[in-house]
């Protein structure tokens, strides 16, 4: 990573010719967006609850929305960080060539489940899509919205472990 805060502070990953990276960067700028829009208008909604006393029924599924769609879409970004949660202290006593496989194991586990929980989130999405879904609030909005995003961040994020696990077995520097 570079100090100075460069441009290519995501990494763009051997394997993805920078496509990827340009990707996590436009997605986790619109993620951020979207985290501020969200305080905004969860603000706004207790302003003028309390001063105008007006009722702001739309405000909380706003936020949610917002909120999902921002960590979902955000989720191959934090991967190319390697910014998820992870348990390193096994690495540290695996000599370098066992803590590669331990690496490629547990990230090709982890693709598996992304991408079946990709796949589910496309059904669920169609079904939301099809049978017209939507909350049980009184705004009532369409819950494709939320479902949309979880399925295609759901999908960058196994195929942003796909570059990673090339890169690990190619021997390509990550962070």
């Amino acid at each position: 990573m570079n100090v100075g805060g460069a441009a290519d502070e995501v990494p763009l990953g051997a394997a993805t010719g920078g496509i990827m990276g340009h990707i996590n960067r436009v997605i986790s700028a619109i993620g951020g967006l979207a985290l501020i829009i969200a305080s905004m208008v969860l603000s706004w909604s207790v302003v003028v609850r309390y001063f105008l006393k007006a009722p702001t029924p739309w405000q909380d599924e706003a936020a949610i929305f917002l909120i999902v769609g921002s960590v979902f879409m955000c989720s191959a970004a934090v991967q190319a960080e390697r910014g998820h949660v992870g348990i390193e202290l096994m690495g540290s006593f695996l000599s370098p060539r066992a803590d590669i496989v331990r690496q490629v194991l547990v990230d090709l586990a982890s693709l598996l489940f992304c991408a079946f929980f990709a796949w589910k989130s496309w059904t669920l999405l169609h079904e939301a899509w099809t049978d017209d879904f939507r909350t049980s609030s009184t705004w009532g909005p369409p819950l494709w919205i939320p479902y949309g995003l979880m399925a295609c961040g759901m999908t960058l994020l196994p195929i942003q472990m796909a570059f990673q696990i090339v890169d690990t077995i190619k021997g390509r520097p990550q962070l």
